[in-house]
């Protein structure tokens, strides 16, 4: 049995059809019997006894794509001339580039833009290094860093092998928020060395953007780079997750009519989003949380499969020091909490909740258990995932927080303005539209970006963060 159909796993095929009547119906019939969603039908050229023709189709997976060309192959009658992975067809020569401003057509142009002007902008910026915020790059750009140990659900496969998804990080804060976003891709795993480049290379950015580094080494590299720099550090794996876990949260609580300090709260997977999203939640007021890992759950005096950060997580969380599996806590919890990996959880655990639970399984791209197996059960599901609803997704978070962030110069981002963006992402959706299956805003509501930035910035001016006088005029001079 196929999972539903996405763009993810989008091909092109493009096929020779005999000018048999009924051909097209049977490669459509083939394709529909092989789990494949097909998009458009477009001819490309006809000759005297034939049609060539482009099939657009999204397979639920790579296997399933291969079946889906296989099943049309041996139609009688028809001839595959190509097949295009139209995934692969988008990342050709990358995704991002770099573009001017201002146009370069006169000598004037160039004079301004490059020497000799510019030698007059470089001196007001020695007399005042500030004025890099405002004469540069700086004021609006970041840096998405990697070392590539962590990369979505394939792990350790190296900086060169992460650059796409940095690529497609850049993207989305330009898209959703204007921020200038530049991937680099470091070849060390020493946090020593990766701490060192990015304090090296910091001067050109307004903030730094810590991405897929693995656990434990991600808290030490993030910790020690808040307190060495003056200019935001946010590790999205942690905060961009925790941000809208809390968010999606909040609405699925109210629709249940529970309080945060009420719920019981399982969390399987206890790494960087695990425990930032711990930690919010309790700061959200969420009292009872319990970790599990492969070793099951996280308890004061668990000796087996510990680090400094689940030496952490034993002593503040788990109150009742629950011990067991994942299967025997969850019995009686509110809420599961899924960053790991698929097939953790299935129906009968959701059955052994408590009345009305709320699944949020978010691991990628297949989620601890599936929404179809967990609906009849769950009273709120969310995943990762996009062809589902309530889709938890750090595009909801990142961009606006470093908007706010650089709008107001934050030299670093807090739990405030952290707790601030959650609260804006759930304020979205009013009490008339909140529903079980809309508990967070759709990425493409402009409205996210907006929000989270004009309240993480307010939260920055009292936090006490913010060094931009607010309604402030920069001089140029």
């Amino acid at each position: 049995m196929h999972s539903t159909p996405s763009a993810s796993y989008s091909l092109t095929l493009r096929v020779k059809l005999s000018s048999r009547t009924g051909t097209l119906g049977e490669v459509t019939t083939a394709i529909g019997r092989t789990g494949g969603d097909i998009g458009a039908i477009d001819i490309v050229s006809v000759g005297q006894d034939y049609i060539v023709r482009d099939i657009t189709v999204q397979a639920a997976s790579t296997e399933n794509g291969k079946e889906i060309v296989e099943a049309v192959r041996n139609i009688d009658g028809v001839e595959i001339v190509n097949v295009s992975d139209r995934v692969f067809l988008m990342h050709i020569g990358g995704k991002i580039e770099v573009t001017s401003k201002t146009p370069l057509k006169t000598r004037a142009d160039l004079s301004m833009a490059y020497t000799p002007g510019v030698a007059r902008v470089c001196e007001a910026i020695h007399q005042d290094p500030e004025k890099a915020f405002t004469l540069t790059i700086k004021k609006n750009t970041v840096a998405v860093v990697t070392d590539g140990t962590a990369v979505l659900g394939l792990g350790d496969i190296g900086p060169a092998a992460a650059m796409p998804v940095m690529e497609g990080k850049a993207m989305l804060f330009k898209e959703f928020a204007g921020v200038d976003a530049f991937p680099i891709c470091l070849s060390t795993k020493d946090p020593d060395e990766i701490v060192r480049t990015i304090k090296m290379i910091s001067t050109a950015f307004g903030g730094i953007n810590l991405e897929d580094i693995s656990a434990p080494r991600c808290f030490e590299i993030e910790d020690r780079l808040k307190e060495e720099l003056d200019i935001p550090v946010f590790h999205d794996d942690q905060h961009g997750t925790a941000v809208v876990v809390l968010a999606a949260l909040i609405n699925a609580l109210k629709i249940e009519g529970k309080a945060m300090n009420e719920v019981k709260v399982v969390v399987n997977g206890v790494g960087a989003a695990g425990v930032a999203c711990t930690k919010i939640i309790m700061a959200a007021g969420v009292q009872n949380v319990i970790g599990c890992d492969q070793a099951g759950s996280i308890y004061r005096g668990r000796t087996a499969n510990m680090n400094w950060v689940k030496d952490w997580y034993a002593k503040n969380t788990n109150p009742d020091n629950e011990q067991g599996t994942v299967h025997e806590v969850i019995r009686g919890a509110d809420v599961f909490m899924g960053l790991s990996v698929p097939g953790v959880i299935n129906a009968d655990d959701v059955q052994t909740m408590a009345e009305k639970p709320v699944v949020f399984a978010m691991a990628n791209p297949t989620p601890e258990i599936m929404p179809e197996e967990a609906a009849p059960y769950a009273a709120v599901m969310a995943t990762g995932r996009s062809d589902y609803p309530n889709q938890i997704n750090n595009v909801l978070c990142f961009p606006g927080i470093f908007r706010g962030a650089l709008a107001c110069r934050a030299s670093r981002i807090n739990e405030q303005m952290k707790l601030a963006a959650a609260h804006a992402i759930a304020s979205l959706i009013t009490d008339a539209e909140l529903h079980p299956e809309y508990i967070v805003p759709s990425v493409f509501d402009k409205r996210v970006a907006e929000a989270v930035a004009r309240d993480v910035e307010e939260a920055a001016y009292n936090s006490g963060v913010a060094r931009r006088e607010r309604f402030s005029t920069d001089t140029l001079m």
